[in-house]
């Protein structure tokens, strides 16, 4: 499925930098590399960035914990973060810092421009400061109960229960999370940023198909509530950026982090000289932004996000792809209980095409939690991957290679389902466009059912004891292997790794180009195992080391 070229920008959301990279980061990671590499695989051009979300209170408080200055915490934190990710083969273009030179230039540059057009007001207002600590409280470092379903232990920003979103002073029982104590309220000018003018414009928008329908209906319940002006300021002591003209206030880490999908693509540019940054984020772009993010986050980048590009004067995002969060067995991620799985801990236990395949047979357009069962996990890769896909390759091998000298016949045995299975590949396309992995991964597996039924029916193993039949054992093995270079084709943007070992068995690049004319009187290397199964054992290791970890 050749489509025209399209300029395209990827991001997902930035990881915070005051931890390490675990499952549920990677969920999301995952989810935009292998929508990217297919993208790549149609012909378009793609650049995919990220950036570390460098700033923030709990930045600074956790840089003085460990004595280090932030500056030199957020640069170490930056080299893991990278490595992870990359460990997992999720190709970024660019992987920048919100703490950085550009993001800088380019949040005050969006600052004036929303002030020029009088979109920024100030307020005095009300919030809680922590007198143990000498500090005023970001909502998350309030903790209370919900005062709309009054759930407890919920944070001062929104409700983990209901969803609900308010302002921390509205929670029941505060206390800081710092020192565990009741904040006092004080008094506080702060910069706001005039979202409740954007309400017409922001209808239309999320109406244009930029969101799920899911997404929609929520995003709809906040328009009938009633948009509120956005604090965009904070007060010191904070690490970020200063608000030009003041002291003692900086930008609301939450204004500079969405900026920074900006500042991590002009960094980009000036790294690519052949990319142009205003082409991507002029007012009348004709390029495609996709942002990837989680559901915990909807409001700012459905909201707070538009409005802001749209007062600065630059363009919107086209789409917007929310997931779930991962849970573990059913339950969330917890250190307690040995489920908080890091990335470095599931990379010395387990392989990643492993965890990029099983979150592909979950990840949908919908935006349901991902249930990452470990049972589950060992059944599905060992009968999808070793049992059907792997197996088909293994046991057709075997023949052109004791036979037929590793080289493939001249023709395929049989054309017509060869096309099937190339009409298959579209289709599998159209679900990976749309997010719709699980769909994909069915259809595969599908497709993998119907080319061992081939094989089952066609019996090599017999053929290759009849006299003069050496030509179609060779025909129906050389065709056993081309089914299994489409389906592999279609998997190589999820399982990179499975994909780079068969284009060494096959000596041949996989890309939809080539599948659409059979691989014929072409020498192959001899077989060997493409794929390992995964022990009970390794998932025992796995949990273990996850609970020694914390």
């Amino acid at each position: 499925m050749i489509q025209p070229i399209e300029k395209i920008l990827v991001t997902c959301a930035f990881p915070y930098a005051n931890g390490e990279i675990h499952l549920g980061h990677l969920l999301e990671h995952i989810q935009a590399d292998i929508w990217v590499r297919y993208q790549k695989m149609i012909g378009n051009e793609v650049y995919f960035v990220c950036s570390d979300d460098a700033h923030g209170t709990p930045i600074m408080i956790k840089s003085q914990q460990i004595g280090m200055c932030p500056e030199k915490m957020i640069a170490e934190i930056k080299i893991q973060h990278e490595k992870d990710f990359a460990d997992f083969n999720i190709k970024y273009d660019n992987y920048h810092s919100t703490h950085s030179d550009e993001n800088k230039k380019m949040v005050n540059l969006i600052y004036k421009r929303l002030k020029k057009n009088c979109l920024i007001k100030n307020q005095i207002i009300t919030q809680f400061f922590d007198n143990k600590k000498n500090i005023f409280l970001p909502d998350r470092f309030v903790k209370g109960i919900c005062p709309k379903c009054k759930s407890p232990n919920q944070y001062g920003d929104n409700c983990e229960v209901c969803g609900a979103t308010y302002n921390s002073t509205d929670l029941i029982d505060p206390k800081s999370i710092l020192s565990d104590t009741i904040p006092e309220l004080r008094n506080s000018e702060h910069l706001f940023f005039d979202l409740p003018s954007f309400t017409e414009i922001l209808k239309k928008w999320i109406k244009s198909g930029v969101l799920q329908d899911q997404i929609l209906n929520k995003v709809q319940e906040w328009f009938d509530i009633g948009l509120k002006s956005w604090d965009i300021s904070r007060d010191a002591p904070y690490f970020g950026f200063k608000i030009p003209g003041y002291s003692d206030k900086y930008f609301y880490v939450w204004l500079d982090a969405p900026i920074g999908y900006m500042s991590a693509f002009e960094n980009l540019c000036k790294k690519n000289n052949k990319i142009n940054f205003e082409e991507f984020w002029n007012k009348n772009s004709k390029t495609k932004i996709y942002h990837f993010i989680g559901k915990d986050i909807i409001y700012f980048h459905s909201l707070f996000w538009p409005a802001l590009l749209e007062g600065s004067s630059f363009r919107k995002p086209n789409k917007i792809f929310v997931h779930g969060y991962v849970m573990i067995n059913g339950s969330k991620m917890s250190k307690s209980k040995g489920t908080l799985i890091t990335a470095k801990t599931w990379l010395r236990n387990l392989d990643t095409d492993s965890l990029r395949y099983y979150y592909a047979t979950k990840i949908s357009s919908n935006i349901e939690d991902i249930n990452l069962n470990l049972n589950d996990f060992i059944n599905r890769i060992n009968n999808d991957i070793v049992n059907k896909i792997v197996n088909i390759a293994s046991r057709n091998a075997s023949f052109i290679t004791k036979y037929f000298n590793n080289k493939l016949a001249n023709k395929i045995e049989d054309p017509e389902l060869y096309k099937t299975f190339l009409d298959q590949s579209d289709e599998i396309g159209k679900h990976l466009l749309n997010c719709d992995f699980k769909f994909a991964m069915k259809k595969i597996i599908y497709m993998a059912d119907i080319a061992n039924s081939y094989i089952d029916k066609k019996a090599p193993w017999i053929i290759a004891k009849e006299k003069g039949a050496s030509n179609d054992l060779h025909a129906i093995c050389s065709m056993g292997i081309n089914l299994f270079r489409i389906l592999i084709t279609c998997l190589k943007p999820i399982m990179p790794l499975l994909g780079d070992r068969v284009e060494l068995f096959l000596k041949s690049k996989l890309n939809l180009i080539a599948i659409r004319i059979p691989l014929i009187n072409h020498e192959i290397n001899s077989y060997e195992n493409l794929y390992v199964r995964i022990e009970q054992s390794k998932i025992e290791n796995l949990l273990k080391e996850s609970k020694e970890n914390f």
